[in-house]
């Protein structure tokens, strides 16, 4: 287990790049489980959890090339095994991402039941009454849930929360059963909108992305492409609050800012401004002329809960009371008391944090308790003066790509110690 040691309080300036969307990349790659043939896929990030993903797939039998520094040729001769086995859905949840795929292309699928998470519970029953409804026989037994399907018919669904990995499963599953699947409730974040654009390239007829109501007409084959993902919108946001409380000269670049709109509302409205060159972005702020804001987590387009620990520490900083309302886990403060211990002052009352600012962050010991949480307390560590050590830092490396040598080249004095 890593740490990082951060010096606090070094110029930051120069170009920070935005990696691959790692929430785009893992169902992407999931999906290469539907349709035999040979996959190109670009802008993949090099993270843990696609390592994970990626030795699942190889457990199924498929074969994965690195043919450059992020992209991948992914071969499908044909699945070996129709079972996710403990050892890997355990380590990340997102590798039940695989039913919908496999029921899709051979109408059975065995997958190890995922474990806790440490931001909160979320239920896979979204996903499993949705395969029924399309026809599927689910039977829990011994850790696993098997589902079965001679032929699955598409359905009309009403999803009970537009939950992420729920949409994406049920529109991997449907795209080649018989007849209209309509999810309605659907989530309508840019990444599940990528695996749509990126079935609709392998010949699927999906509409209504980026709506809460999307269409899946069934086909009765699926060829494979290549693709580029996404770019990141949870890192690019991070590192535009990270330029913001570093004086505005870090170029966050690759970044899509039709996918942050909610974000970029809030940010203005604490008087941030950004200019913009394409993928080029640049923050205009003055950290004496911020004022407090009240915000609220919802899902997309609402403002994402994934920023919500990093825009903490920019509230943080601001003159007077600023409170953030978590609404989509319930588990997802953990980052709070490590805050205070560099000198925050924040309280929590339920799901609202009250935020007392400004705040003198200075370095200390401090525990990522999950993956944004350790990107605020990144944040924080670079901002604070004297020295933070950040222990825990395998949660940050699962969504932040070579996260050390990126703000080393911008000036941050960080270093990663065993």
């Amino acid at each position: 287990m890593g740490k990082y040691i951060i010096q606090g309080g070094k110029t930051l300036s120069g170009v920070l790049p935005v990696s691959g969307a790692k929430n785009a990349t893992l169902p992407i790659l999931a999906c290469t489980l539907i349709a035999e043939g040979t996959y190109f896929l670009n802008n993949v990030p090099a993270l843990k959890d696609v390592e994970v993903m990626i030795k699942l797939l190889e457990h199924f039998g498929l074969k994965i090339e690195k043919i450059a520094q992020n992209s991948y040729k992914i071969i499908n001769n044909g699945l070996q095994t129709l079972e996710a086995p403990y050892e890997l859905v355990s380590i990340m949840r997102a590798s039940f991402l695989v039913m919908g795929p496999l029921l899709a292309h051979r109408g059975e699928a065995r997958v190890s039941m995922p474990g806790g998470c440490a931001i909160g519970n979320r239920p896979i029953d979204i996903h499993l009454k949705g395969f029924e409804q399309l026809g599927a026989t689910i039977k829990t037994e011994h850790g696993f849930i098997s589902a079965k399907a001679k032929n699955l018919i598409g359905k009309e669904i009403y999803l009970d929360f537009p939950t992420v990995t729920g949409t994406e499963n049920l529109i991997m599953a449907a795209v080649l059963s018989k007849g209209i699947t309509i999810l309605n409730n659907a989530a309508r974040e840019p990444e599940v909108e990528d695996l749509g654009n990126f079935l609709n390239k392998m010949g699927a007829k999906i509409t209504g992305l980026g709506t809460d109501r999307i269409i899946i007409e069934g086909v009765e084959k699926l060829f494979p492409c290549e693709y580029n993902i996404i770019p990141d919108r949870i890192e690019a946001g991070t590192f535009l609050i990270l330029s913001a409380l570093t004086g505005g000269n870090i170029v966050v670049k690759g970044v899509n800012m039709e996918h942050l709109t909610s974000f970029k509302t809030k940010l203005e409205e604490i008087g941030i401004n950004f200019k913009i060159n394409g993928d080029e972005v640049q923050v205009q702020a003055d950290l004496n002329n911020f004022k407090p804001t009240n915000i609220i987590t919802l899902p997309y387009p609402g403002f994402p809960t994934d920023l919500q620990a990093q825009t903490i520490v920019l509230l943080a900083m601001i003159k007077g009371n600023s409170e953030m309302k978590e609404t989509i886990f319930e588990n997802r403060f953990r980052h709070v008391p490590e805050l205070n211990r560099m000198g925050a002052n924040i309280k929590i009352e339920g799901n609202v944090a009250s935020i007392n600012g400004p705040t003198n962050f200075q370095g200390a010991e401090v525990e990522a308790t999950d993956l944004r949480a350790g990107a605020c307390l990144v944040i924080a560590g670079l901002i604070s003066s004297n020295t933070t050590i950040l222990n825990n830092i395998e949660h940050i490396e699962r969504g932040y790509e070579n996260l050390v040598e990126r703000l080393q080249a911008i000036g941050a004095e960080i270093k990663k110690s065993e």
